[in-house]
């Protein structure tokens, strides 16, 4: 896919270690908001051409390409080399599948850099600035050169043949570590620390879900999983519909709030199904202008019948309505000696 930071992307996320310190749990699935680890790191790459996994398969909530290193459990720079067999794009983000708080602004601020950097790759750099090549984006034919490098020196030179089901056997690559490659690229940096926090242990997991919980988080958090859950790629202005359901709860009832909102979705949909729609965004704009312009006019209407009508003053009202209910034999509408 194209972007305005410089051209198409591919991504590659490495989801197969082995997680010791949290007694060897399934830590790409590990929950953060409702969500697995590693569907949370998709969302942040969903505008990659090709995303590649290096792990054994499981269930994803985006499309993506699987691959594995060999031998399996060979170190983050075998898995390296495995996926990026699996790509073709000139740029690459690498990421690992134990992000919580990475999103696509992130990947679009590292694209960026790359792209007016010049630099082999843009790194994302922790609270205590030092790097995280798990989370950056690379120029492909430098990673491959200097990949085909350091497994020539071990004896292990290959090329990069996609095959089927694994990469092209990393064996001069097994147990490298990734430094052993940075070290040989230039590399610029980009500073987030929130973006680059990880989740190693059990204390960070429950750090995590903590944050995604305080006020400030909780909404955004809420409408990104609820997005994921239902595979909708829409960006929509939350205040605007945060706006429509006050209206709504205000100027008509309460469980109007709901309802309205669900009601904009569903014309959006519609419009989308008709082909009528010149954008999901713009569609969803219009149903919730249209709808709040209905709610005003529903309170306004309220808010005139509770005042007094032409040349009659509340008091005169109350008067009136005081006399005729004292009449002898008078009923609603009807005056004493009617008939």
């Amino acid at each position: 896919m194209t972007t305005k930071e410089g051209g198409p992307y591919d991504a590659v996320v490495l989801a197969g270690g082995g997680a010791a310190r949290l007694g060897g749990a399934d830590k790409p699935g590990v929950r953060v908001g409702g969500r697995a680890l590693i569907d949370r790191v998709l969302a942040a790459c969903s505008g990659a051409g090709t995303t590649v996994v290096v792990a054994a398969p499981r269930p994803t909530a985006r499309p993506v390409v699987w691959a594995r290193e060999e031998p399996a459990g060979g170190g983050p720079l075998a898995a390296l080399d495995a996926g990026l067999a699996r790509t073709s794009a000139e740029r690459v983000v690498v990421l690992s599948a134990d992000l919580p708080f990475l999103g696509e602004q992130t990947v679009r601020r590292l694209l960026a850099e790359l792209a007016v950097s010049g630099a082999d790759g843009a790194v994302l750099t922790d609270p205590d600035g030092r790097d995280q090549p798990l989370v950056a984006a690379y120029r492909r034919d430098a990673l491959l050169r200097e990949i085909a490098v350091l497994g020539a020196r071990d004896g292990h030179g290959h090329s990069h043949d996609p095959d089927p089901d694994h990469g092209p056997g990393g064996g001069g690559l097994t147990g490298l570590p990734l430094r052993r490659l940075t070290a040989r690229l230039a590399l610029t940096r980009v500073a987030d620390p929130l973006a680059a926090f990880d989740c190693d242990t059990w204390d960070d997991i429950a750090s995590a879900r903590a944050r995604i919980r305080e006020h400030g988080n909780v909404l955004d958090e809420w409408i990104s999983a609820v997005k994921d859950e239902l595979g909708i790629e829409l960006d929509v202005d939350t205040g605007a519909l945060l706006d429509l359901a006050r209206d709504a709860a205000h100027g008509v009832a309460r469980p109007a709030a709901p309802l309205t909102t669900f009601l904009v979705g569903y014309a959006a949909a519609q419009a989308a199904a008709r082909g009528g729609a010149v954008g999901g965004v713009e569609v969803v704009a219009e149903a919730t202008r249209k709808a709040a312009a209905l709610a005003a006019r529903w309170a306004d209407e309220d808010q005139q019948e509770a005042k007094p009508g032409p040349g009659q003053s509340d008091s005169a009202q109350s008067d009136s309505a005081q006399s005729d209910s004292a009449k002898p034999g008078s009923a609603p509408g009807t005056s004493p000696d009617a008939g």
